[in-house]
């Protein structure tokens, strides 16, 4: 098959390189030219592990390319996937979907026979719908089908996720054109069907509302174990252990329920947001969610003032080394990250911040310019009074705390992801503080 990606950006790309694996040819399509000629040089615009060899074979295979000509990328297409931007709307949190349209528009002009179009970006309820009135207007010519496909990638195990799906989502109408775009959809990820992968036909707008309410959930496990951490803390409890005791109820699950700075990336902040507005507008106020919001928002500048206790409530003329940026590990995504509203309230404090990431410091320069960025987690602890682990990188799980201790000029570490044991780090010499316990 023919598939033509609109992005290429996370997701187009991720899933660009994976379908091509899957032997369906390729193209990513993208406006923007830099990145377009980066792709085609071998260059990754993203940090994803393992999509830059992905990326290599399948163009060295002759099943992958990418073009800034949207109109030869979609001519013959099977199925057209628009992977774009949707960010927060400032001023009421909603999906912006400009992008999206744009890209509809567009596709319109370029389509030369019978297609499906797929909406891959996390979109709002009902837009399938206004994508479909769009195409109808500009081509009533020809019969184009419009189809939900949500992505659930977790940066970071992208590749994975995408091959080894829990679960695939299509939403269609009842129609014609839907049964036929359905029949597109199965060959599509017909790879995976074969290998049992469940795939679930919906109507379209439940299509779109399942990545939502997934991620408004996933959120909610997140703020609520961070809630009961705070609570371990006044009372003598470990939340590791409370954590572990309500997991192993198979009707909860073990995953996302790490105590931690709060949630970030690209994401759960703006599909929270989105589900508010969407709820509003419908009258349905999803209460548990706005919580959700809130209490994930005060949390990261709590953490900031974690830090700040721990050294004596009195930051002014102190250094601080934190080691990780990126809203998680083994990604370079900074949007949202809790490093930036912590060291935003440190810096508010008085102290002075010397930072390394493994990935993600070029993208923080510009988000945070009063930090001096450092070349390993030794050399941001040089002369430091305190060191913050903000992020759970496997490079700082392994740390030599000896020749950390020596390097700093202090004996404070916050663990805001509990990596480390009390014992092994307070015999290193560290007054040790962490998050629940």
């Amino acid at each position: 098959m023919k598939i033509t990606m609109i992005g290429s950006g996370y997701v187009g790309l991720v899933s660009g390189a994976c379908f091509s694996d899957f032997g369906h040819d390729v193209v990513c399509v993208d406006k923007d030219a830099g990145k377009i000629d980066a792709l085609k040089a071998g260059r990754m615009p993203i940090y994803e592990p393992g999509l830059d060899q992905l990326v290599a074979s399948n163009v060295a295979a002759g099943r992958l390319t990418f073009t800034t000509d949207l109109a030869q990328g979609v001519a013959g297409a099977d199925a057209v996937f628009i992977a774009v931007g949707t960010p927060s709307r400032r001023g009421d949190g909603h999906a912006d979907l400009t992008y999206v349209f744009d890209a509809t528009r567009e596709i319109a002009a370029a389509v030369t026979g019978p297609t499906v179009v797929v909406t891959k970006s996390t979109v709002p309820v009902g837009t399938g719908d206004k994508v479909q009135e769009i195409l109808r207007e500009e081509r009533p010519d020809i019969e184009i089908a419009v189809v939900s496909n949500p992505e659930f990638l977790r940066e970071g195990a992208a590749i994975g996720d995408f091959k080894r799906p829990d679960r695939i989502v299509i939403g269609s109408e009842d129609s014609n054109d839907g049964e036929r775009a359905r029949g597109v959809m199965r060959d599509v990820y017909r790879p995976l069907y074969l290998n049992e992968s469940p795939i679930l036909f919906v109507g379209r707008r439940t299509s779109e509302l399942i990545k939502y309410a997934a991620n408004a959930f996933l959120a909610t496990k997140i703020t609520f174990i961070n809630e009961i951490a705070d609570l371990c803390e006044a009372v003598g409890a470990n939340v590791q252990d409370v954590s572990r005791g309500i997991g192993l109820d198979n009707r909860i699950g073990s995953k996302f329920l790490h105590a931690g700075p709060g949630y970030g990336g690209s994401c759960f902040p703006k599909d929270t947001l989105a589900l508010l507005k969407t709820a509003e507008d419908f009258g349905t106020p999803t209460r548990i969610v706005e919580a959700v919001v809130s209490v994930n928002d005060t949390r990261k500048r709590a953490m900031g003032r974690k830090i700040v206790h721990a050294l004596d409530d009195d930051a002014k003329g102190k250094t601080v080394a934190v080691l990780g940026l990126t809203f998680k590990p083994n990604t370079d995504d900074m949007r949202d990250a809790p490093s930036l509203a912590i060291v935003q309230s440190l810096i508010d404090a008085g102290a002075t911040v010397r930072a390394y990431d493994p990935e993600g410091m070029d993208a923080a320069k510009a988000m945070m310019p009063d930090v001096t960025y450092c070349a390993n987690a030794y050399e941001a602890a040089t002369g430091a009074d305190a060191v913050a682990i903000v992020t759970e990188w496997d490079t700082f799980r392994a740390l030599d705390l000896k020749r950390l201790a020596g390097a700093m000029t202090g004996n404070v570490m916050v663990d805001l992801r509990n990596i480390y044991r009390a014992d092994e780090v307070t015999k290193a010499g560290f007054a040790y503080s962490s998050v629940g316990r």
